[in-house]
């Protein structure tokens, strides 16, 4: 073989293997970008649009929460934060700013029983990008509005913030639960066969729930023996206007 051919070949595989490295590249990159969303746009911008120092962020920032001994909830644990969940909801009607500091306490409870560094607020916030980029991203932007001085409008957008990365967290989000989904609902409605595992927050929620549909019922009935003594009322007036005098 001429020694021309060898380096046509040579260079050949250079070219191969040039197109190869670019191509995984590639793929590594567009996947980072499907999984931390805006958070690759942020770091890349960070960097001066310098890609590849954020790729190589991202990866690893990966390194370091694969070694967390991160888990899932159990069944009982996310039908509890199910309904301190709900409590939380709820509470936002009388007292936004209080809700949302509530459902911000919830989140990293979660977060500490899913076995993320709570403790480490950079660990967690890191472990969240990777595992729950999109939620995330929200989560991060309603972080720097103060809850006391914050509209009613920027409390309601924060609670859905925080609800998306709550649902993810707890795998309670519509459609990723599966399966699961159906024995949490067993267990926060009680017919799992064993209700003094139903969370305290749920069946205070309960409890008021029924108080005010006691309420609800009491009123009602004030109401009716108002409305009958006015009409007795009335009469006895007919009655006083037809006596002959």
């Amino acid at each position: 073989m001429s020694t021309g051919a060898i380096i046509g070949i040579i260079i050949a595989v250079i070219v191969v293997v040039a197109i190869a490295v670019v191509a995984s590249t590639e793929m590594r990159r567009a996947r980072l970008r499907r999984q931390f969303g805006p958070e690759y746009d942020r770091l890349v911008e960070k960097h001066g649009g310098n890609k590849r120092k954020a790729d190589a962020e991202l990866a690893e920032r990966e390194r370091r929460v694969r070694a967390l001994n991160l888990r899932e909830l159990t069944p009982e644990q996310q039908a509890s934060y199910s309904g301190d969940w709900a409590a939380v909801q709820e509470r936002f009607v009388d007292s936004p700013a209080e809700a949302v500091g509530a459902a911000h306490t919830l989140i990293w409870n979660v977060m500490r029983d899913r076995g993320y560094p709570a403790d480490d607020r950079s660990a967690s916030m890191d472990a969240l990008a990777v595992h729950h980029g999109r939620a995330f991203e929200g989560y991060r932007k309603v972080q720097a509005t103060p809850a006391d001085s914050a509209s009613t409008e920027q409390l309601r957008e924060s609670m859905i913030h925080y609800r998306a990365l709550f649902e993810d967290l707890t795998g309670l989000r519509e459609g990723q639960a599966g399966p699961q989904r159906d024995r949490v609902a067993e267990i926060r409605d009680g017919s799992a066969g064993a209700p003094a595992t139903a969370p305290a927050a749920e069946r205070e929620l309960a409890g008021d729930r029924e108080l005010a549909a006691e309420n609800r019922e009491l009123a009602a009935e004030n109401r009716d023996a108002a409305a009958r003594e006015r009409d007795l009322a009335a009469e006895d007036g007919t009655r006083t206007a037809d006596t002959p005098r």
